[in-house]
């Protein structure tokens, strides 16, 4: 459980409480993002028949994207988020809609000063305990990462 929460910090883990904006930067010159992780909906149902197999759950995160940088910020939210379990398990992002709200769409493309919203679903057991949820530009492999404890007020 440690590891998986600490590597955050080795990275440059940005902080963030439920529901506040954490400013995060990307790799190429320019590239800076506020996010916001606005709700979570726990569980989530799917709008098709493409639920979760076995045992295990949905649960949908709504982030609002604004870029703040000078570059245009092109990148796939949903597999640069993830969820980290009580245990330590981290889990990705997933471009499934359910009924919590329209998905994030899977490419993203903003001009500075522009917005982009929606929910990330992840499929995690039905028995875990969500404690955090990350994001990272490019792709998520950005030493720049925000963290927001769950659950949300």
């Amino acid at each position: 459980m440690a590891l998986a929460l600490l590597a955050p910090t080795l990275l440059g883990f940005a902080p963030g409480g439920s529901g506040e904006t954490i400013s995060l930067t990307g790799s190429e010159p320019g590239a800076r993002l506020d996010v916001t992780l606005t709700q979570v909906v726990d569980p989530a149902t799917p709008t098709g028949p493409a639920g979760p197999d076995g045992p295990d759950r949905l649960v949908a995160t709504r982030f609002r994207l604004e870029n703040t940088g000078t570059a245009v910020y092109r990148d796939s939210p949903a597999p640069a988020t993830h969820l980290l379990d009580v245990d330590g398990r981290r889990f990705t992002g997933i471009d499934l809609p359910t009924t919590a709200g329209p998905s994030i769409p899977a490419a993203v493309t903003l001009d500075p000063g522009a917005t982009a919203e929606g929910f990330v679903t992840f499929r995690i057991p039905a028995d875990a305990e969500p404690a955090a949820v990350q994001f990272a530009l490019d792709a998520g492999l950005a030493d720049d990462v925000g963290q927001w404890s769950l659950p949300l007020p």
